[in-house]
């Protein structure tokens, strides 16, 4: 399938019902571009095919909207943005508030100036998708921390569930069944479903377990993560825990930040919103310049008619 390399995990997917993916890299501790992938039917075990998920207009486009291909220091620019982005919409409410008390909602003043439509679209756009835009906003700046999470949870909690196995030397030769590994985690939580294992090694596990990560089956519990460590050697589970409140929050915000937890008639909610976004931050950029020459043509006047006094 792909000689020399490794799995490292192993994904499900709710709307491939039947399908299995694979993650496979040179090493366990490859960076995560090495990897190619294997979608495989989960009856037979036929590959169905090979998907490149790291290539393409819309891993380009995703990367930049995660981290402009900065890494860390990306993801915390933008979470940056995202804070200066929810104190713009708050800063704008507060301004919305006093001046619509002199108008009827709505108002778009057609036979003034150029420069008062937009701000009365602005305005209208801002106060329509308000909640909308601050729920992005901050489920965005708590998806910028994303790596700050990872490493909470690996020193914390991660770290609590492998420390018996902390002088342990890593796990080799052949390992132990994975159908046992699924077997006793859903037996452990037979409310739940696997959605993730990944493999001795990786960053979400240790060098001695699978890690079989379990989900709930309603909407909001689909989201939320359950690590169930299976000792690698003796098919053993030795712990299963309820991740901690900021790991679970992560978790939350994914769906709610790219509006992927409700089919194709909510993309296209959430992308008509991107839209109406997009046009307030361009009228806001507009009436900022606009502002900033009209302050400049009422001081040249000013300055001109004391020159005439003079």
């Amino acid at each position: 399938m792909h000689p020399q390399k490794v799995v490292r995990y192993i994904f499900w997917d709710d709307d491939e019902p039947n399908q299995v993916m694979m993650d496979v890299a040179p090493s366990m501790t490859a960076p995560p571009d090495s990897s190619k992938y294997v979608v495989l039917d989960e009856r037979t075990g036929e590959i169905l095919s090979r998907p490149v998920l790291n290539k393409g207009f819309m891993y380009i486009m995703l990367q930049l909207h995660t981290d402009m291909f900065a890494g860390i220091g990306g993801k915390l620019f933008l979470g940056l943005m995202g804070i200066l982005f929810i104190i713009a919409i708050i800063s704008g409410v507060m301004l919305y508030g006093p001046i619509m008390k002199k108008y009827d909602f709505g108002m778009i003043r057609s036979d003034k100036s150029r420069r008062l439509k937009w701000l009365d679209m602005h305005n209208l756009l801002g106060i329509v998708a308000l909640a909308w835009t601050l729920v992005v906003g901050v489920t965005g700046v708590i998806n910028t921390l994303h790596d700050v999470v990872l490493g909470l949870w690996q020193q914390g909690q991660l770290a609590e569930m492998v420390a018996p196995y902390k002088n342990a030397k890593p796990v080799t030769g052949k390992l132990s069944s994975l159908d046992e590994a699924l077997k006793v985690s859903h037996n452990a939580a037979p409310e739940m479903k696997a959605s993730l294992i990944t493999f001795p090694g990786t960053i979400f596990s240790s060098k001695h377990h699978y890690a079989v990560f379990m989900k709930g089956q309603t909407p909001v519990t689909s989201r939320l993560l359950k690590p169930a460590l299976v000792d690698a050697k003796t098919g053993v589970l030795t712990d299963l825990r309820t991740m901690p409140w900021y790991v679970n929050t992560l978790f939350l915000s994914q769906p709610l930040h790219f509006g992927d937890y409700g089919g194709m008639p909510l993309k296209i909610i959430w992308a008509l919103f991107d839209i109406a976004t997009i046009v307030i931050l361009i009228s806001g950029l507009y009436l900022w310049i606009a502002r900033i020459k009209a302050s400049k043509a009422q001081l040249a006047r000013l300055e001109e008619k004391q020159t005439e006094l003079a």
